[in-house]
């Protein structure tokens, strides 16, 4: 059974350090997604549709919205692989000027698959140790942070032996009534209508609001919908005291069953898994 090892969220982002053996749905963030290896068996991202290895030489590196899922592949009797995952927010890297060495900080990758350079090799496994050794300090796990990303953006820069980059989305829906249904599902991310109500709504049928949502962020409405519950579930956890069954209950689950399972789905481990080994904003938030 995938466990998480720690979880630090900050104005960074989040950043967790995760032992992974079994797959994950295809999903979507609407963060910048880093991927290291950093122990166990080799392992397999798809990447929009793009086989993407997690070697002790590569690195995965997945933009905003951008679709992926995580495929493990290891016989059974190998090690879990072990994975620095960084979830960083765009604003952030705005507001620290990392784009000058990337360019746009939402599609700030030009490549999914890098090599991972000693220097970055070094950068991650001091922010991997941070979080093995139980660290709390948000702000040494941001100073960390800043030194790990700066050397995957330098890394990404053309060479001889560059991965083919893949084609990039939009950076948002061109289209008004897209607009308006991504509003209305970011107003209420627990009470939801059915997809064909918000399509009536938007003044589309369903069909045409489905292959006009995907025109305008290269998702579906669901996968879309997905990423909304699980970032209201990853801050209810993670900053408040409520029980899990009254999250699930929130986000519109009929049974805290079902909750579990979406979110051991998307990111490995169970909600009281997560809460167990976060620390909001350097505070360890209390489990119930």
């Amino acid at each position: 059974m995938s466990s998480a090892i720690r979880f630090i969220t900050g104005r960074f982002g989040r950043v967790a350090l995760l032992a992974m053996d079994a797959p994950l749905v295809t999903h979507a963030h609407h963060h910048c997604h880093v991927l290291i290896k950093t122990a166990g068996a080799d392992a397999l991202f798809q990447v929009r549709g793009v086989p993407c290895p997690l070697t002790d030489h590569d690195a995965v590196l997945i933009n905003a919205w951008e679709s992926h899922a995580y495929e493990h592949s290891a016989p059974a009797a190998a090690a879990a692989t072990g994975i620095l995952a960084l979830y960083i927010e765009p604003a952030w890297l705005e507001d620290c000027d990392l784009t000058r060495v990337g360019s746009d900080p939402v599609q700030c990758f030009t490549r999914p698959v890098i090599s991972i350079t000693p220097r970055l090799k070094d950068a991650a496994l001091t922010l991997a140790a941070l979080l093995a050794g139980g660290h709390s300090d948000a702000a040494a796990c941001e100073s960390a942070l800043v030194g790990l990303l700066l050397s995957v953006l330098v890394a990404q820069q053309p060479s001889p032996h560059a991965s083919v980059a893949i084609s990039r989305p939009h950076h948002g829906p061109s289209d008004a009534r897209i607009r308006r249904a991504i509003s209305m599902l970011h107003a209420n991310p627990g009470d939801i209508p059915d997809m064909g109500t918000l399509a009536s709504r938007c003044g589309l049928s369903r069909a045409h609001f489905f292959e006009l949502f995907r025109s305008n962020t290269n998702l579906s409405p669901l996968l879309y919908v997905n990423e909304l519950r699980m970032e209201a579930a990853f801050v209810q956890l993670a900053q408040t005291q409520d029980a899990v069954a009254h999250v699930a209950s929130g986000l519109g689950f009929s049974a805290p069953g079902h909750f579990t399972r979406f979110f051991r789905n998307h990111i490995g481990v169970s909600p009281r898994a997560y809460r167990s080994t976060v620390v909001a904003r350097g505070v360890a938030a209390t489990a119930s």
